[in-house]
């Protein structure tokens, strides 16, 4: 994709990866599901999960699997509700850029 990404929609869709999972799911993962829609490198994801984590919007916890741990991300409360309001501003911004590429009137 030429357009680049922001840290609020990059915040956005690692959370609407990480939602989709009632127990979570691990990084790899997650960056593999991310790259379907956004050009994403694991050394870029990570600072954005310690990010979300951070403001309280993912729990992490550790998880064996195959002999060794692996840490897991998990949406909290206060991520889903913080993961709606970008649904919502992603659909007002996406509609105003339709409405440019389609030649309609944007309005306020």
């Amino acid at each position: 994709m030429v357009f680049n990404t922001g840290a609020a929609l990059l915040d956005a869709v690692v959370l609407a990866v990480v939602s989709h999972e009632d127990v979570g799911t691990y990084g790899y993962k997650i960056t593999q599901e991310v790259r379907n829609v956004i050009e994403l490198s694991e050394s870029t994801l990570y600072p954005v999960l310690r990010r979300l984590q951070k403001y309280g919007f993912l729990d992490v916890y550790d998880r064996e699997c195959g002999g060794r741990n692996r840490r897991y991300y998990r949406i909290t409360t206060s991520g889903m509700t913080q993961l709606n309001h970008y649904k919502g501003d992603w659909k007002e911004y996406s509609e105003k850029i339709t409405g440019i590429f389609e030649g309609g009137v944007v309005h306020e």
